[in-house]
Order: C-alpha cells, then sequence, then structure tokens
C-alpha cells in the first residue's frame, strides 16, 4: 500500500517522536482528530504504528530501522556491493555520497581510492574517510537525525549546491516498479535529488530486498539513475526496465556489468 500524504506525515512525525497523541498530530497537521484517526487506523492494522489510549506510537515496522541497526542487516551484501561500487569510480574525482546503511560501507571501501573530494551529509560516511589518502572531505551542516546519522534540512540542501560532483552515489529504501526510487523519510528524498541534480552521473547502491518494495517517499524515476549496483540479479519487470533505459547493471557477485563498454564510471 502507497501512504497517502497525510499517513506519510503521521509516518515521519511519529517515527521521528517515538510517540504522539492524537491531538498533537491534528495541530501538527492542520487537519482534525477524525482525519487523523482515519487515516491512522491502517497503518495500526499493518503494524507500523502501535494504538495507546489517546495517542499512537512508532513499532518499528514499514519503516527503516535506526541506523546503528540498519549495519547489521545484510551486511555481506552490503560489503559486496560496496567493493564493486568503489571499483567504478577513478582516483581523484569529486564524489557526493548520501546517508545510508549501504553507503557507508561503500564510504569505507573507497577509503583505498586515492585523492577523492567527497561531499557528503552523512556523519558516520565523512568519518570514515576524513584524513584518508589525500581525500577531501567536505560535510554538509543543518539539523542533524540520530536515526539517520546525517545532517538535514535547508542548509544541508544549500551545503550540497555549492559543488557539482562526477558522481553521485546513493542509497535507497524502496524499489518500485511504477514509482521508482523511494525513501521513508521526506528530508532524505530532498537530499537525494539535490545530490542527482548536482552531479554527472548517478549510480546507486540497493541490495536485492530493495526491490518490490515501496515507502513513503518518492525520490526519482528510475530512468534517472547511470548506474545500478546490486548483489543479484533484479527480477522482472526491474530487468527489462534497465535494459530498457540503457542503465549499466553491477551484480556484485560476479562484478557483470550491463553495458561493458567501461568498467569504471567516466
Amino acid at each position: 500500500m502507497v501512504p497517502t500524504r497525510w499517513q506519510a506525515a503521521i509516518i515521519e512525525f511519529v517515527r521521528r517522536e517515538g510517540r504522539a497523541r492524537i491531538a498533537e498530530l491534528a495541530r501538527s497537521l492542520a487537519v482534525s482528530e477524525e482525519t487523523i484517526r482515519r487515516h491512522v487506523r491502517p497503518l495500526v492494522a499493518q503494524g507500523v504504528l502501535r494504538r495507546e489510549h489517546g495517542a499512537v506510537r512508532w513499532n518499528g515496522a514499514g519503516g527503516e530501522a535506526p541506523f546503528d541497526r540498519r549495519l547489521r542487516i545484510r551486511t555481506a551484501a552490503k560489503r559486496a556491493i560496496a567493493r564493486a561500487a568503489a571499483g567504478l569510480v577513478e582516483d581523484g574525482q569529486t564524489v557526493m555520497i548520501d546517508t545510508g546503511s549501504t553507503t557507508a560501507f561503500v564510504a569505507e571501501a573507497l577509503a583505498g581510492r586515492s585523492r577523492l573530494t567527497l561531499v557528503t551529509n552523512g556523519i558516520e560516511i565523512a568519518r570514515s574517510l576524513v584524513g584518508r589518502n589525500g581525500h577531501e572531505v567536505y560535510l554538509a551542516g543543518g539539523e542533524l537525525k540520530a536515526e539517520l546519522a546525517a545532517a538535514v534540512g535547508p542548509e544541508a540542501l544549500a551545503f550540497i549546491g555549492q559543488f557539482r560532483a562526477d558522481l553521485a552515489i546513493l542509497s535507497i529504501a524502496a524499489i518500485d516498479a511504477e514509482e521508482g526510487l523511494m525513501n521513508y523519510a521526506l528530508d532524505e528524498a530532498r537530499l537525494a535529488r539535490a545530490m542527482m541534480a548536482r552531479a554527472e552521473r548517478v549510480m546507486l547502491v540497493a541490495d536485492r530486498a530493495k526491490f518490490g518494495q515501496r515507502a513513503a517517499v518518492h525520490v526519482a524515476p528510475l530512468e534517472e539513475i547511470d548506474t545500478l549496483v546490486t548483489d543479484a540479479a533484479p527480477p522482472e519487470p526491474f530487468a527489462g526496465r534497465l535494459a530498457e533505459a540503457g542503465i549499466a547493471l553491477v551484480v556484485a557477485a560476479d562484478q557483470a556489468a550491463v553495458p561493458p563498454s567501461s568498467s569504471r564510471i567516466a
């Protein structure tokens, strides 16, 4: 189910706060309490939220786990993806990296490259790369979100807009056949779009579990990426869509790339 705009707003509010009263949500979103209750019921039924007396609590289902927990999920796949992604980056390039558990592993792998200029909003990503092999690291400022381990908001967006990159390496929460790339938080989606707009090429790093999933916020059509690095061949209809759009597919298990015209991102 794709959340309504009110449900997406409710999810973002409760996920951030952990718990919210119905009256508080109604005031925040400038709608009636009955409107909130009507949109909350399906979220409770799906297990995304848990009802309490006059309030709802974040249940953890249907959304991303906190950052440190996500680092421990599908670790082998993410490390393989990271190695493959790092192999597509040339020494000396300017690279933007958004926050995410998969991109955190990519940052570790990029420590072995030389003289990169790296622009990120991710605290752990910057920490992994600063002071390594002549890299220059630029960390966006803004509101710090503990669950993302990153800076977000207008200040972060303005910071990203000052750079022009050879490549943006992005993580994602979900890949839907119709909606394309999706995230759970509006702040994350805005940062991803800002990086896409300021990069010559876009690389998406996503494990097989992201295919066929949906999240609250649309990021971009699938066709707006240039390269997809994953750990298994995507199922249909995704495989066909990638081929039609001319998107280079890199399967980390065998390092196979389609099209095979170049082993690196130029």
